[in-house]
């Protein structure tokens, strides 16, 4: 068994602690392992023979690191805590989000999907709408607000590109592209239910489970290669 194999062994047994501590209502244990699930699957993937991208890369070491960030709450004061580890997502969302527009022509895009954008951009805005109405009265419009804003824009833009990526180049690697950024944008969905509606163990339970999937989506898409596009296609 080669090390990358391995490390995946680890992961799936650190989830099934997570799901076991998250239904016992063990909350700390819970989000340890939580935790470490997608420092592990980084790992992984700086072991595992696919090539590295700079942009990817960057992603998985911002969200690793906001990750664990957890096991320092109690040695900082909470506002590094907030806007560093929020920070570092933004950063990782931006970094993916680069490193799908640069496979995008976007020419090419505004030509033959001027509908889709605009679907798109009605979608984005309601889903922003609806994320801020769950999260406005617990936040006054100061830097926290702030923060959440950008960070449910840097999301969504993710979420975009990435399906306009795979109506322009519609392989595999566009499909996985996509579907990991889908399912990450309903963890975070589902995240903010978690943390401003009701604190639910299927909630979290769904959230930590969709963010494994859109990592396992982006783990998939590492190891393949983009197909030519028929840049004339209509």
């Amino acid at each position: 068994m080669n090390k990358s194999k391995i490390v995946v062994s680890i992961v799936l047994l650190v989830y099934l602690s997570f799901v076991v501590f998250q239904f016992s209502s063990n909350d700390y244990w819970a989000q340890v392992f939580d935790s470490l699930l997608l420092p592990l699957i980084t790992l992984a993937y700086f072991i595992g023979d696919a090539k590295k991208n700079l942009f990817f890369t960057i992603f998985l070491l911002c969200y690793s690191i906001a990750d664990l960030m957890i096991f320092v709450t109690d040695l900082i004061p909470y506002q590094m805590y907030y806007f560093v580890g929020n920070g570092l997502y933004i950063v990782a969302y931006l970094s993916l989000l680069i490193k799908i527009l640069k496979l995008v022509s976007f020419i090419h895009i505004i030509k033959n999907f001027k509908l889709h954008l605009l679907v798109l951009v009605a979608l984005n805005i309601y889903i922003a709408y609806v994320l801020q109405i769950i999260v406005n009265p617990y936040l006054e419009i100061t830097n926290e607000y702030i923060t959440e804003l950008v960070y449910d824009i840097s999301m969504l833009l993710v979420l975009t590109a990435s399906l306009l990526n795979y109506f322009y180049r519609d392989d595999k690697k566009s499909l996985f592209l996509f579907l990991g950024s889908l399912s990450i944008v309903f963890s975070e969905v589902l995240s903010v239910a978690y943390m401003y509606v009701a604190q639910q163990n299927l909630l979290s339970f769904l959230t930590t489970t969709l963010t494994l999937l859109a990592f396992y989506f982006y783990s998939k898409q590492s190891s393949l290669n983009n197909e030519e596009v028929n840049q004339y296609a209509s």
